[in-house]
């Protein structure tokens, strides 16, 4: 499948997709692959002005990568994390039905081997989009410039990134040092109570571009708050600031993505013991998500939906 320039790919970090009942460690759940403590919270739009509440509790956390163009958004693949204390203990990985070659990964690590999949698979989306959990990643960052791919991806305010005089700076104080005519009010697109627009300003970095391609800090600032957000920014040399606030705008589709999969194609009803089991659920749940998408769309247009596949 050949993808066009206004098609995205988005990473979701850290999903909880599912507690598996109530129990908190010990018990019948502490053998379900992957199960630990980790911090969960509500699935919600990236455009809030503070992280929704959340808690520490015992969980399975999914990788989850989702697809976007103009005709619709789904979740396109998964990884189930497993931490450290799990892959150091192959027993209990046995027990779990945890295949022997499957050693531990970062999140960051699987976001890069999903990607990898995809492309290799004929996706070569236009832009990728990133919260701050992979975006600061400066390994992942490299891997995408080397394969081309163009991106839009959040990073933490204290990154350090290479400026167009050959040093480094902090993103936070390189955009402190913007003038206020650097800044420009742009909708980054329609929200569920109108337009969600910000102030946005970009500069460049780095001091090498490859022919026709070109490297910004980009920046959003909340009109009401005055919050910060920033981005490290790779693409066509012609993208103009209005355009990567738009695609910064686009990850709120893989929030979506798992509200309507939740909601509409249990992505998070299951109680499974097993490794190969909770693979089944959730891609038996993505699969059953695309195709209603896929119906939806085809509706809208007067045209009939594709039968289902049992």
């Amino acid at each position: 499948m050949r993808c066009g320039r206004r098609s995205w790919i988005g990473c979701m970090p850290v999903s909880r997709v599912g507690s598996l009942g109530r129990s908190r460690g010990g018990g019948p759940a502490s053998t379900c692959p992957g199960w630990s403590r980790a911090w969960t919270g509500p699935t919600g739009g990236p455009w809030r002005s503070r992280p929704p509440a959340g808690r520490i509790e015992n969980c399975q956390v999914g990788v989850f990568l989702a697809y976007r163009s103009a005709k619709g958004h789904a979740l396109i693949d998964r990884q189930l994390y497993l931490p450290q204390a799990w892959t150091d203990d192959r027993d209990r990985c046995r027990q779990a039905g945890i295949p022997d070659e499957v050693g531990f990964a970062t999140k960051v690590e699987m976001a890069r081997t999903m990607l990898a999949r995809a492309f290799a698979a004929g996706i070569t989306p236009g832009w990728v989009t990133m919260d701050e959990a992979y975006g600061q990643s400066k390994s992942l960052r490299v891997w995408m410039e080397e394969h081309d791919q163009a991106h839009v991806v959040a990073t933490r305010r204290n990154d350090d990134v290479v400026t167009t005089s050959m040093g480094f700076a902090r993103v936070d104080k390189l955009i402190a040092a913007l003038p206020g005519r650097a800044w420009s009010r742009i909708s980054a697109g329609p929200g569920a109570h109108g337009p969600r627009e910000y102030w946005w300003a970009r500069i460049p970095i780095r001091v090498f571009w490859r022919p026709g391609r070109g490297h910004w800090l980009l920046a959003r600032r909340n009109i009401s708050t005055g919050e910060l957000a920033y981005y490290v920014c790779y693409g066509p040399r012609r993208t103009r600031l209005m355009d990567l606030a738009r695609i910064a705008g686009t990850r709120w589709a893989v929030e979506e993505c798992f509200q309507q999969a939740k909601g509409q194609a249990g992505l998070d009803e299951y109680q499974v013991r097993d490794w190969r089991a909770w693979y089944a659920h959730i891609t038996l749940s993505m699969a059953a998500h695309a195709w209603l998408v896929v119906a939806k769309t085809l509706t809208a247009k007067g045209e009939t939906a594709p039968a289902a596949a049992y």
